[in-house]
């Protein structure tokens, strides 16, 4: 078994956002590996206008999961199961979707049709850059308030500009509707609200509910471990 982690929105660096539950699992045997994910200025290039989009996401995660034939969870995290949604589908390798605090697109459907229809206080947009990012002062007390405080300083300083248009472009396919899939639910998450969170595990098939923020995976590593290792 190894384990793929697909990160959110507006991050870097994605192996450190998981790296406390990753070495929960090596530990135990399991490996994993995060993809950089382009659109968040991972690939190279900057994110903005006319950088990349969903569809260098989806390759670069497509690209990792078909590296290596041995069984494979998928976990995406926030904007991350957009991503999964496409780049999981099809694989013979992916046996399960873990999706924490995170999204079930259909086919068609982009990140931008799910919500609870305003602006996100949270975010920063840049029209004129065609970049969207986390406002940092906003960041702990949104995301990360369960975290310990060398977490969350961190944390800040792997902030990324992304870009904009991935809210808007759509996903061509779904995987959660060939492979099981659980649901992870954040009850203290300030960011995706429990209430819009319960909305989207209804197509999953399992829910599970954690005492925790928006990042579990660095505040309560353990239970996530436990959690992929059930399966």
């Amino acid at each position: 078994m190894r384990v793929v982690f697909v990160h959110g929105a507006c991050v870097r660096d994605g192996s450190w956002w998981w790296h406390r539950t990753a070495e929960l699992l090596r530990e135990r045997g399991v490996p994993s590996v995060a993809p950089a994910l382009p659109s968040c200025g991972e690939g190279g290039l900057p994110g903005g206008e006319g950088g990349p989009g969903l569809a260098e996401d989806v390759a670069a995660v497509r690209q990792v999961l078909r590296a290596d034939d041995e069984p494979t969870v998928v976990v995406g995290h926030s904007y991350g199961g957009i991503v999964t949604a496409e780049a999981a589908a099809g694989i013979e390798s992916v046996r399960h979707l873990l999706l924490i605090s995170s999204y079930l697109p259909e086919v068609g459907q982009s990140m931008s049709e799910f919500g609870d229809g305003g602006p996100a206080p949270f975010l920063d947009v840049d029209p004129d850059a065609g970049t969207f990012g986390v406002r940092p002062e906003l960041l702990v007390e949104t995301f990360l308030q369960d975290c310990a405080p060398e977490i969350q300083a961190q944390a800040a300083n792997r902030l990324a500009r992304q870009s904009v248009r991935v809210t808007g472009q759509p996903v061509g396919a779904a995987a959660w509707q060939q492979v099981p899939s659980t649901y992870v639910v954040c009850a203290q998450d300030r960011g995706t609200p429990p209430h819009l969170q319960r909305e989207f595990a209804r197509r999953a098939g399992t829910v599970v509910e954690l005492k925790a923020g928006h990042h579990p995976f660095l505040s309560r590593p353990d239970e996530v471990r436990d959690l992929l290792l059930a399966l």
